[in-house]
């Protein structure tokens, strides 16, 4: 059961991944306006509202996953969304490409492992 429920804590991190991406996309590049134009924009960009959805799913999906793990090791998985999203900024949305944030990210992913080992 640990089993399913780490791989469902992962697919978790992914769609919060997947959201971040969507709604960067939706917003696009500053418009220069001023706050209420920004909201505005956001409301009514397609991409924003399916991050906001993926982000609700992933949501209701992880209230099942603290259910069945320590949140101790649960959150901790958590942050490998910095490492999967990270990527995504480069693969697709242009983002520089740093060798400091790669190792950043390696230790990210050195750290969940040793707490995975324990689950």
């Amino acid at each position: 059961m640990k089993s399913i429920a780490l791989g469902l804590a992962l697919f978790c991190v992914l769609l919060s991944s997947l959201a971040q991406i969507a709604m960067k996309r939706g917003m696009g590049a500053p418009a220069g306006g001023d706050v209420g134009a920004t909201y505005l924009h956001a409301l009514t960009s397609p991409m924003v509202w399916v991050g906001l959805v993926l982000y609700g799913a992933g949501a209701v999906l992880w209230l099942w996953v603290l259910s069945r793990l320590d949140v101790s090791v649960a959150y901790p998985l958590v942050s490998l969304g910095f490492v999967v999203t990270m990527a995504a900024g480069v693969l697709w949305l242009g983002e520089p490409f740093s060798w400091l944030r790669v190792g950043a990210c390696t230790l990210i992913v050195i750290g969940v492992s040793l707490l995975a080992l324990e689950a």
